[in-house]
């Protein structure tokens, strides 16, 4: 597993982004984990957060693009801070542009925020992660009105590897629908292998008990390819 990655799970659990427990999740389901997104709130944690993202962009995508293109509302940090990493580690300029909920109809008018779109740009989605796909389905579309774009795919932070409409997993599923290459930062597979029986600061984050109710998780809800 790269180097970045094992960052990003100790990250995430640091900044208690990622937590093991007990969880009852918004579709009815028990969880022995948890992922808050939400829970990124310094500066400091959203410059890293974007970076994490930059490394995960270039190892999957390259850099060849124009625009980051983050869904609302959490899609809008993800794709700014994104947007100044790889302009810090890689030295290369890319565009942010978001949607709005609601369409502006005074001052900066229309659905987007930030740049505007034009036909011929390349554009990766950014997301925090995909549970049912339900933000892509409203956000492409908008994409696809605005301009002939090359939609080259999809990062989001975490790939829960869950079950989702069907037998893959719900970010699968949205680049089977869309026809976009799809990947994460790290999977719940590369976190349960990095934290399992593994020391740290705050002891062992992964141990038997809960490896155990991660495998029966995953047995049941698991996405089976």
């Amino acid at each position: 597993m790269e180097a970045y990655k094992q960052e990003f799970i100790d990250f995430m659990v640091e900044s208690q982004v990622l937590k093991f427990g007990d969880f009852t999740l918004k579709s009815g389901r028990k969880s022995p984990f948890f992922m808050n997104a939400g829970a990124y709130v310094t500066g400091a944690q959203l410059k890293r957060l974007g970076q994490y993202y930059a490394k995960a962009i270039n190892a999957a995508f390259g850099l060849d693009f124009d625009v980051l293109f983050g869904p609302a509302y959490k899609g809008i940090p993800l794709a700014v801070a994104t947007a100044i990493a790889i302009d810090e580690l890689y030295g290369k300029e890319v565009r942010y542009c978001a949607n709005r909920k609601e369409i502006k109809d005074h001052g900066d008018t229309g659905i987007l925020l930030g740049s505007g779109l034009k036909d011929g740009d390349r554009v990766v989605m950014i997301e925090d992660v995909t549970t049912s796909g339900k933000s892509i389905d409203e956000t492409y579309p908008i994409l696809s009105a605005q301009a002939d774009l090359d939609i080259k795919g999809l990062v989001v932070s975490l790939d829960r590897m869950e079950k989702g409409k069907g037998e893959g997993s719900a970010l699968a599923e949205v680049g089977e629908k869309y026809s976009l290459q799809t990947t994460a930062i790290v999977t719940m597979a590369d976190v349960t292998e990095y934290l399992y029986n593994k020391e740290t600061a705050n002891g062992v984050i992964i141990d038997d008990d809960i490896k155990k109710r991660i495998d029966e998780y995953y047995a049941q809800y698991g996405a089976k390819k």
